[in-house]
């Protein structure tokens, strides 16, 4: 139970400007959030060339992420191909990119990869070549998921996560919120391990929860499905 007077402080860790949305959340349960990102985030030189080269007879788009999107809005203009989104967070900004066909996983399995990758292969009509503007190192292979489904897809890099000048963990934390495994990375590397027995860390994943483990937090929780909406039920509990 969250105490009314001293409402603890959660560390929120991902990229910008998507840490401020969470922090919005967790602040709606009644947590202090501490928005300190550990990465940020820098479009790639020549992404656009890539993205023209690779958009030859493209059915539809698909993003795993909300940068994603944001990143793709800016370099080309063009909204009329329909868009595989890989959650609602994803999809919203999709939506607000001007994009107005837009379909995501079933309700509960939004951030799951493989869920996406069923979701194109059962459309109607099915893409046969998708274009996945992506990041430079993607958690997951999507397009090896697509291809095993009968389903061709084109990976296009245009943009990658870079470490912040964040140099230590703020103060007087009593949880953190890790949404990647390179994002969790960067926190095993700034949590002593004098602090890790006085926190909670809630993961988005299990991968994102492994680099987690070489430190003695009180508990590691993660998510049900990677997702922040199952994340954040987590921290609820």
């Amino acid at each position: 139970m969250v105490h009314t007077l001293h409402p603890r402080r959660l560390w929120i860790t991902r990229t910008r400007p998507q840490a401020d949305a969470t922090a919005a959340r967790v602040a709606a349960l009644g947590f202090t959030p501490v928005v300190a990102p550990v990465l940020e985030i820098q479009a790639l030189d020549g992404a656009h060339e890539a993205l023209f080269e690779a958009s030859g007879d493209t059915e539809a788009l698909v993003f795993t992420s909300q940068t994603a999107v944001v990143v793709y809005a800016g370099l080309r203009s063009g909204r009329d191909l329909p868009v595989f989104a890989i959650g609602e967070a994803t999809a919203r900004a999709a939506l607000e990119a001007g994009f107005d066909q837009v379909e995501t996983p079933p309700p509960g399995r939004g951030g799951d990869v493989a869920a996406l990758a069923n979701a194109i292969a059962l459309a109607s009509p099915r893409p046969a070549l998708v274009l996945n503007p992506t990041a430079l190192e993607p958690a997951a292979d999507l397009a090896a998921l697509l291809a095993r489904r009968g389903v061709t897809a084109r990976a296009v890099a245009v943009y990658r996560t870079v470490a912040t000048a964040l140099d230590t963990a703020p103060s007087n934390l009593h949880g953190v919120l890790v949404h990647s495994p390179k994002g969790a990375e960067r926190v095993a590397a700034l949590i002593t391990a004098s602090e890790a027995p006085a926190m909670t860390a809630w993961a988005i994943s299990g991968a994102a929860a492994e680099p987690l483990r070489a430190l003695p937090f009180a508990r590691i929780s993660i998510a049900e499905y990677p997702n922040e909406r199952a994340l954040l039920a987590r921290i609820a509990d």
